[in-house]
């Protein structure tokens, strides 16, 4: 028999025995590359960090109780570490900082996590574009506590500065955004004709279960969907009892997950994210795909 690991979680004031065995979890290994891109947003062109080439970075994606090892090659000119948060299990390496031309690779054991968490550089300057999502999967044999998802969609909500961000230019205070972004995409509302807008498609009475990220330094944001009513099902890596709301309020740095059930009628609807401390206004798309059946 392989080791087990047990725990105790309370959901709607009963108590869950929750036992997984770890012999049964996988290794997954994740090669990331710490480099300086250029990405037009706003209608100008700036050199940014990235892991991969790409923001909003790389989304890690492994289930319960899985060990992952993420190897970082730094090809860019600064230092950098990255913090795993919400992870409370074992990180070896967790304040090892990545020096120009080194790499290094985290070793994250993860435990009772689950859900969505998130991943980011340590300084705030470099976290503003190198962040992602680590989703947390149900072991195979386990069933969520709501409603099985037909499919999920990561969200993140960020930040754009037209000034490049540096370790000499390092300050971000509360509303300096020249714009926020939902997965990367400015939106329609900052008057460049250029900019891209997020979209996701979704079919009539599918269920989707949404991951919503706040990766905006120091601001609180506030999300939702036109005419959808939102289930939040957990927050920051473990479940929660389910409750409804028209829109979220996320702290910096917060992570809630929600089901999204589609059933008004087929077109397009706005997503909507918005500071509490800035008139800056980002929206996304929902689009529906498929007809109704009445």
């Amino acid at each position: 028999m392989g080791s087990e690991k047990q725990g105790f979680i309370w959901l709607s004031g009963l108590l869950f025995l929750n036992i997984f065995v770890l012999s049964t979890a996988d290794v997954h290994y994740y090669e990331f590359s710490l480099q300086e891109s250029p990405f037009t947003k706003l209608c100008s062109t700036k050199i940014i960090l990235t892991l991969n080439g790409s923001f909003p970075g790389p989304e890690i994606r492994v289930r319960r109780g899985d060990t992952v090892f993420v190897n970082v090659h730094n090809q860019a000119n600064y230092a950098v570490s990255l913090d795993w948060e919400g992870v409370t299990d074992t990180i070896d390496g967790s304040n090892n900082t990545i020096q120009p031309g080194r790499n290094f690779t985290y070793n994250i054991e993860l435990g009772d996590e689950i859900g969505t968490l998130r991943w980011h550089a340590t300084s705030a300057w470099a976290a503003a574009t190198v962040h992602g999502a680590f989703v947390i999967l149900p072991v195979a044999t386990e069933d969520y506590p709501f409603p099985a998802p037909t499919s999920d969609q990561t969200i993140i909500l960020g930040e754009w500065f037209r000034e490049e961000l540096t370790e000499a230019n390092q300050t971000i205070t509360p509303g300096s955004a020249d714009a926020y972004t939902i997965n990367g995409h400015p939106g329609e509302t900052y008057g460049c004709s250029k900019d891209t807008t997020f979209e996701m498609q979704v079919d009539y009475e599918g269920l989707y279960l949404v991951r919503v990220i706040n990766a905006v330094a120091n601001e609180t944001m506030v999300f939702d969907i036109e005419n959808h009513r939102l289930t939040i099902v957990g927050q920051n890596g473990t479940y929660s009892n389910r409750s409804f709301t028209n829109s979220l309020t996320l702290a910096p740095g917060q992570v809630i997950d929600v089901l999204l059930f589609p059933n008004q009628n087929v077109g397009r609807y706005y997503i909507t994210a918005r500071s509490s401390s800035s008139t800056h206004i980002t929206n996304g798309m929902l689009r529906y795909t498929t007809t109704t059946t009445f």
